[in-house]
């Protein structure tokens, strides 16, 4: 199993990922409130679990080389970036 490089520098990979969501809100249920979202931010393409791993699994096995980047639907953070959590990033 090769690892995948990230295509972009962080912060280009973040604000890609924000612009997708931004566009993509819309289509997203009410109802997936406080679930997670992967997102390739290449693609677009998504996919919605109740943790990072099951919405990575769900677009990974359709795209598997995609550039997933998390968001937790109709909240402005998720808890974990890459294999640090935000309180060991600060």
């Amino acid at each position: 199993m090769s690892v995948r490089q990230p295509a972009f520098l962080k912060a280009e990979f973040t604000r890609q990922g924000t612009d997708w969501y931004e566009r993509l809100r819309a289509q997203i249920d009410p109802e997936n409130a406080s679930r997670i979202g992967a997102i390739d931010i290449l693609t677009g393409d998504f996919s919605i679990g109740d943790d990072t791993l099951a919405a990575a699994d769900q677009l990974l096995g359709r795209r598997p080389e995609a550039q997933t980047w998390f968001v937790r639907i109709c909240h402005s953070g998720v808890p974990r970036y890459g294999r640090r959590s935000w309180m060991e990033s600060s």
